[in-house]
């Protein structure tokens, strides 16, 4: 049986991967780029065992098409995570580090 701590790790880590895979590809730009951000945060929250989360989108990574945005990558992610289960807490993040998005448990 897993203890609070694996739990509340786990639960961390299946929703910035959840959030990594589903966000990339929308549609955005730097005018709304604090909405999109708001609304990963609203939408991730909504889950069981998340205490906190926030999420920044590195703006001067977007680069707008002909029609005047751009698409969310993998590379724009900056995003913090907390999670509580039982008595134990999870600080996890999700960050482009060395040309990959890195996921890893910071406390």
């Amino acid at each position: 049986m897993a203890t609070d701590r694996e739990n509340a790790v786990f639960e961390a880590a299946i929703k910035l991967g959840a959030l990594y895979h589903q966000f990339v590809g929308t549609p955005i730009s730097r005018s709304t780029a604090e909405i999109v951000e708001a609304a990963i945060e609203s939408a991730v929250s909504l889950q069981p065992y998340v205490t906190k989360i926030t999420v920044r989108l590195d703006k001067n990574l977007m680069n707008e098409n002909p029609f005047g945005y751009s698409e969310l990558t993998g590379a724009m992610y900056d995003a913090v995570i907390e999670t509580k289960y039982g008595d134990a807490v999870c600080r996890a993040s999700l960050k482009f580090e060395d040309g990959y998005p890195l996921m890893k448990i910071l406390e």
